[in-house]
């Protein structure tokens, strides 16, 4: 290619530090979603270099003697990236992921640094009530987390419901507040569904053990009377209290039909999807849980609660069901119809399976986002063009 057609058609190159909790392995759903996004990158004709940044450490430093020491190393190391961030010659941009609690004031305190290197950055926020959290504060902190999210040059969201909410508590034009909700990798063809012909329905819950994701709620229903007659087993994988909830399983004398395996890895989580028929996540409160969408990928019978974006994602009686939060006899009951029609939890297995292909698959995500990093690094030192619909091309 001659020196006048690269001059004629420039392409955005840059640096894109990922500034997550835990890193890929050790950061929740926030970190699974990032990892998601990474490996869906091909070969980038905006030619961008990805670089993933911990600013927390693993989860267990939370439990250790030496939280403190462990989490100031860990944002020390992310401040540096920065600093040598900055010294390159390649223009750069930083992707936070940013949630409630002690997230927000290592960020706080991470895009303090940034700014005064002159650094811009995305603001990602995973949350699953931010406007709660918020207004919490003390008057002193609110106003760093509103210059902190005012700064951004973009302010990437879960949901219709969260882009309201930072519109309304941050006063930022409608086009720094994006929409891009959650997705995860097709796990068709390596991943094929373990049919037992005649065997109890296996009811899955995946995700963090607690009351928010509705486990009590969870183990009621699957307790009631209505249950006692039907032929099921259920798996709660995930980390938590899970001593507690099993306790709270012999209490409610169904622990011989309930598995609590605690935290899996990422093949497990695979192994227990191909065998399972009915994902559940009645959760109180959630932003857009990973464990629905790898459902809906996976060609289950999704029950679900109507919160966060999960309502922007799943049509009721179409692509899933909903239960109202909190709501046991209701939780009964769909239980009961997916377990004895099996006729709908084939329909709605179908549904959800089109509706995650038609909108939530990881490929489609990461060449929304890249095209993001690539627009806001075009136009470095400038004003972007403004993305008025709210959602990210």
């Amino acid at each position: 290619m001659s020196k006048n057609n690269r001059n004629d058609s420039p392409q955005p190159a840059g640096t894109v530090l990922i500034i997550t909790p835990g890193g890929l392995e050790h950061g929740g759903g926030v970190g699974r979603q990032m990892g998601y996004f990474l490996r869906s990158l091909h070969a980038s004709p905006n030619k961008l270099t990805y670089q993933v940044v911990d600013s927390r450490g693993p989860w267990f430093i939370g439990a250790s003697r030496f939280y403190l020491c462990g989490a100031a190393i860990y944002l020390a190391c992310a401040v540096l990236s920065l600093i040598l961030t900055r010294c390159s010659p390649r223009p750069s941009l930083l992707h936070i992921n940013i949630t409630g609690r002690g997230s927000t004031i290592r960020k706080v305190l991470l895009l303090a640094v940034a700014r005064v290197l002159g650094l811009r950055y995305v603001l990602h926020l995973h949350d699953y009530d931010y406007a709660e959290y918020y207004r919490g504060r003390s008057r002193y902190l609110k106003s760093v987390i509103a210059k902190t999210f005012v700064c951004a040059a973009t302010v990437v969201v879960l949901g219709q419901r969260d882009r309201d909410v930072i519109l309304q508590l941050f006063k930022l034009p409608t086009d720094r507040v994006i929409i891009l909700h959650n997705a995860v990798p097709d796990p068709a063809p390596e991943v094929a569904r373990v049919d037992q012909p005649g065997g109890p329905c296996h009811v899955l819950f995946l995700g963090y053990l607690s009351a928010r994701k509705g486990v009590p709620e969870l183990l009621r229903a699957l307790a009631s009377l209505a249950m006692t007659s039907q032929r099921w087993r259920a798996t709660l994988a995930g980390g938590g209290p899970v001593d507690d909830f099993r306790k709270l399983a012999e209490d409610l004398g169904i622990i011989d039909n309930v598995s609590f395996p605690g935290w899996v890895d990422e093949a497990s989580v695979r192994a227990l999807f191909a065998q399972a028929d009915v994902l559940v996540l009645p959760s109180r409160a959630e932003g857009l849980a990973m464990s629905v969408l790898e459902g809906l990928s996976h060609g289950l019978a999704v029950i679900t609660t109507p919160v966060g974006a999960h309502s922007e994602v799943i049509e009721s009686g179409e692509s899933g069901l909903f239960v109202p939060p909190g709501d046991v006899p209701a939780l009964a009951d769909a239980l009961w119809r997916l377990i004895n029609e099996e006729g709908l939890r084939e329909h709605l297995g179908r549904g959800g399976r089109e509706r995650f292909l038609a909108e939530f698959d990881a490929p489609r995500y990461a060449s929304r986002l890249t095209s993001l990093h690539a627009r806001l690094l075009r136009y470095e030192g400038a004003e972007p063009e403004p993305i008025t619909e709210g959602q990210i091309p």
